[in-house]
């Protein structure tokens, strides 16, 4: 493309370290639908000849042909995509190698957001099913991972369907932002001489208008930094569930067991059940992390406008896609067939004296005390029934709770079981079945309308 400048080829390293047409490639249909949408404006601006242009279209609709049979060979010596096939050499007329990839990729990138999102709905839909199932199991809940207060099971994991209501919002709009602004046309760095229509080339290829500084069309590649932002923040998230499948499928907890199909063995102990694809996930979310760090390193560094560094940018953003795809189906299988032990989740909430802040919640409704001096008798209260190995609250007798405040009642008392204190918090977004029903029903119903 570039030979007439130099008198000697390059190197093979220099050829290789420069070549991305093995990873390029993956953009052969976003190139071949630039290009077609470019000759034909070349054609309505009468730059070309309409004859040229359905060479062009044919050329490029055989290209396409060949790809999907498997039949087209990708030259390394033509450096990447935008440069394999021979559609027609006045095709480059009016554009640069510059524009047509930042165009290219962000075609790319606004399909990718559009199927992350759509897989993120889909685990939503699990998470939302099993929830609804789970909707009075009560569980402990935590912070610092100690026993804080009962929860129920399905309301741990709606807080899971919020958590990727945000990031699917992130992702498709980092999808959206994307298609803002078509790079095609913006040149190498200063736009064109020719008499071209960017307005048409955007519109033909779903942008809702040109970029409108050709400076910025090529060197930005802000909108890939927002997606893998995205990806980062919910590979986060996975990898939060992750870990708690982790924890609650170990001996120890007993309060989940994963299915044979997303199990694996030990090839020393044959007892081992390990979570394997839970454990992944974690390392695939740092890794996504890991990718926008690198490009932002990238970016953060260059002078206007393009510089080859930006090569990068498109390796980094497939593997960050790929492996966040990954992370969201095994997810959804994992968590589709997880099976819960309620006994376990019931015996683990009953500990650690769980129910103590309904007892001091009690002593302010009931007896009006200030909730400090609450919160001092009911913890007087634990101290006792740790001291006679009280394995609850509940199974305290109402003589040692009434020796440490005589007004106490057996109505207070009652109060103390988990299930009692689940249901005890109503409030909206709370626990309580009850909440949890109406919240499963509601997101039941809104995911059904993005089908």
């Amino acid at each position: 493309m570039w030979g007439g400048r130099f008198a000697q080829r390059p190197s093979d390293i220099m050829q290789a370290i420069n070549a991305s047409i093995d990873i390029d490639k993956r953009l052969w249909r976003e190139d071949i639908r630039g290009s077609k949408a470019h000759a034909a404006m070349l054609a309505a601006q009468e730059i070309i000849t309409e004859a040229d242009n359905q060479k062009i279209q044919a050329g490029l609709d055989q290209i396409a042909a060949e790809i999907e049979a498997g039949a087209f060979v990708f030259d390394v010596g033509l450096e990447d995509i935008h440069l394999n096939g021979e559609a027609g050499k006045r095709l480059h007329t009016g554009r640069s190698r510059n524009d047509q990839v930042a165009t290219d990729f962000k075609l790319w990138v606004m399909g990718a957001c559009d199927d992350a999102a759509d897989s993120v709905r889909d685990l939503q839909k699990v998470l939302v099913n099993r929830a609804s199932d789970h909707a009075d199991w009560v569980m402990p809940g935590f912070t610092h991972l100690q026993t804080a207060q009962p929860v129920t099971l399905g309301h741990h994991l709606l807080a899971y369907v919020e958590m990727l209501e945000r990031d699917m919002m992130r992702i498709s709009g980092a999808g959206g932002a994307a298609g803002d602004a078509c790079p095609l046309g913006a040149g190498a760095l200063a736009g064109t001489g020719f008499p071209i229509n960017r307005h048409a080339t955007a519109n033909a290829l779903g942008f809702l208008e040109p970029a409108a500084n050709s400076l910025d069309a090529v060197a930005s590649r802000d909108f890939a930094l927002q997606a893998l932002s995205a990806l980062s923040i919910a590979g986060v998230h996975l990898s939060r569930l992750a870990e708690e499948i982790v924890l609650w499928t170990s001996p120890q907890f007993a309060f989940a067991r994963l299915s044979d199909a997303w199990s694996t063995g030990s090839s020393i102990m044959p007892q081992k059940r390990n979570p394997d694809a839970a454990e992944l996930i974690r390392a695939k979310a740092a890794r996504i992390s890991a990718n926008l760090a690198a490009l932002t390193a990238i970016v953060q560094k260059l002078p206007l406008a393009y510089a080859k560094d930006l090569q990068d940018d498109k390796a980094l953003s497939f593997e960050a896609f790929d492996a966040f795809d990954l992370c969201v189906r095994a997810m959804s299988g994992m968590m589709e067939t997880i099976t819960f032990n309620r006994d376990a989740l019931r015996e683990a909430a009953s500990k650690g004296y769980s129910t103590a802040t309904d007892l001091a919640d009690w002593l302010v409704r009931e007896l009006a005390m200030p909730f400090r001096e609450a919160h001092h008798v009911t913890g007087a209260v634990v101290k006792r029934a740790e001291t006679l190995a009280a394995a609850t609250l509940a199974e305290l007798p109402l003589a040692e709770f009434q020796a440490i405040e005589p007004r106490i009642t057996e109505a207070a008392r009652a109060l103390l079981t988990v299930e009692q204190s689940a249901a005890s918090r109503d409030s909206y977004g709370g626990t309580a079945p009850v909440r949890v029903r109406e919240q499963a029903a509601l997101w039941a119903e809104r995911l059904a309308d993005t089908d």
